[in-house]
């Protein structure tokens, strides 16, 4: 058995997880573990931008005002103005950093030092009322990425161990009797049990602090715009150990993903509608106009909604998203790398509409934290899509995923440093070695890929962007069939990346389920036709689940 003990446990390297390392290593050694590469992340994915207020028509109250009315009446407004008036300061250190966001002049990209304001070019996207999207051309996330995770490998305080899937959370009072892992409410956690992809071996982490930033549960659903990484890890973690988890009802589906058999749902941004796209029938009718006053710059749920109700109306596969009204030369700067994606699936968007879908893409709710990524069992922290902080509440405005991502993992490296400081791990015992006693290697991997699959499909037809108290319960019957068999499967056979992942995509759809019968209202992304209006007097507030509890 491996053992390996640091300061600061991280497991994910998305942006808050890498921003998070860089801020902590000064203080303490870091053990950065990620399922894949190091660059396998939905950061890596993002195109649009990060949201923040630079313009000189726009403010802090601009942006406040428009997370509120994205997150329909669910936001924590504490949070939402932290978050906003934090985010310029996350943008410089970025920019300092090394990370070339596209400037106004002679659509320069060059970086700026901290003693000068940067002019930035800031885009605007739905649901927003100013321009504010901080973005590298439409290749946001890969450049911010690129520059964290250079810094990360070469700094001799972080030790990066890639192709490492976490199993579980280790707490204080963990029994383990062949893989079942119990707890009380009074633990803490001290690392976890993670599997080295290339030896097939576990590992034991023992840390002072944890912090989960695993990214979403995009592949819960059968149609995704996430990488195959983004299989919930962190929330099912989180919860088999004792965290509370929050708001899973609300799942954001983007409203445009390239229809395409080989394009795996590739993601169209958003920003092609900031710029002027619009959305149209098979016919070439715009539809926007009849579902929102703000037409093709409504909030995310209202298009993806209005475009579902499209496609059964018509009984089309897609619907389709044009620009090609706008200057060829300027959609082929603004937008290089959609171009050559595009054109390398048959289609020119200077000059044809994109067929569209919607694709399951953004977790709102997740582990339920403080305004310093806290969760509520001691020394465990999470930070990034994994996490529900109440910034984005029932629904999240475009481009706030990465400032909340930047803020938050620099207020949970400021109090994780306060808690090495001043916590006692002194009286820490070393945890109990895995114990793979009585298990065998699996012969039957049907099992695994027979079940992903139904997992994914059912709930993308009953717990999807349209849902129905009929629906919700043939789900409800189905994932626990699923669970048992997963369960009984489990403590027989010797644990592996795709038993791990498809363990936590039936926790998450299964938590994912009960939310969404619990909110008996219409709410943000959670939409139920049984009850097709929101209901603040009985509803206004937060699902939250631990273990057996719901309240």
């Amino acid at each position: 058995m491996t053992s390996i003990k640091t300061d600061f446990l991280i497991i994910g390297s998305g942006i808050a997880g890498l921003t998070f390392a860089l801020k902590t290593a000064k203080f303490g050694n870091v053990a950065l573990v990620t399922k894949k590469e190091i660059m396998d992340s939905n950061t890596f994915q993002a195109q649009g931008g990060i949201a923040s207020v630079f313009g000189k028509l726009d403010s802090f109250d601009f942006h406040i005002q428009d997370t509120l009315a994205s997150g329909d009446g669910l936001c924590n407004r504490d949070v939402v103005e932290m978050v906003v008036k934090n985010g310029p300061d996350r943008i410089r250190e970025l920019i300092d950093l090394g990370v070339h966001f596209n400037l106004k002049i002679s659509g320069s990209s060059v970086s700026e030092s901290s003693g000068i304001e940067p002019d930035l070019d800031l885009g605007r996207e739905g649901g927003h009322s100013q321009k504010r999207i901080v973005h590298a051309h439409d290749m946001t996330g890969k450049e911010v990425e690129s520059v964290l995770v250079e810094h990360v490998k070469n700094n001799p305080r972080i030790q990066l161990f890639e192709n490492h899937i976490a199993i579980d959370l280790i707490t204080i009072s963990t029994r383990m009797t062949r893989g079942l892992i119990t707890t009380t409410h009074e633990d803490y956690c001290c690392g976890a049990y993670v599997l080295d992809r290339k030896t097939n071996r576990v590992k034991t982490f023992c840390a002072k602090i944890t912090l989960l930033a695993t990214g979403g549960a995009g592949k819960v659903y059968l149609y995704t715009s996430n990488p195959d990484i983004a299989t919930g890890d962190g929330i099912a973690m989180a919860y088999r150990a004792g965290a509370t988890v929050a708001n899973l009802e609300f799942v954001q589906f983007h409203p445009t993903c390239l229809y395409h058999p080989e394009a795996k749902n590739f993601l169209i941004s958003e920003a092609l509608r900031g710029e002027g796209a619009v959305l149209m029938d098979a016919w070439g009718n715009p539809f926007m106009e009849r579902y929102d006053a703000q037409k093709d710059l409504a909030c995310r749920d209202v298009v993806a909604r209005a475009i579902d109700t499209e496609l059964k109306k018509s009984g089309t596969d897609s619907v389709f998203l044009d620009i090609s009204h706008k200057n060829s030369d300027f959609i082929k700067e603004r937008f290089p790398n959609l171009y050559e994606k595009c054109l390398s699936f048959g289609f020119d968007m200077t000059k044809e509409p994109l067929p569209v879908v919607p694709a399951a893409h953004y977790m709102c709710g997740g582990i339920a934290t403080d305004m310093h990524g806290k969760t509520d069992l001691q020394r465990l922290y999470a930070v990034g899509e994994t996490a529900c902080t109440g910034l984005h509440g029932a629904n999240r405005l475009a481009s706030n995923s990465l400032i909340e991502a930047l803020v938050y993992s620099h207020m949970a490296a400021q109090q994780a440093v306060r808690d090495i400081e001043t916590l006692d791990f002194s009286l820490a015992p070393d945890p109990p070695a895995w114990d793979e006693v009585g298990t065998t290697d699996s012969d039957e991997v049907i099992m695994v890929s027979q079940n992903w699959d139904e997992i994914r499909r059912f709930m993308w037809n009953y717990v999807g962007i349209v849902r129905s108290n009929k629906r919700l319960e043939r789900a409800k019957r189905r994932i626990e069939i699923i669970q048992q068999e997963i369960r009984d499967y489990y403590w027989d056979f010797k644990v592996s990346a795709d038993l791990i992942e498809l363990r936590n995509i039936a926790m998450v759809a299964e938590l994912i389920i009960k939310c969404a019968r619990h909110r008996k209202e219409s709410r943000g992304l959670h939409y139920n036709l049984e009850f097709p209006y929101r209901d603040d007097k009985r509803w206004r507030k937060d699902t939250v689940l631990r273990r057996s509890f719901l309240g």
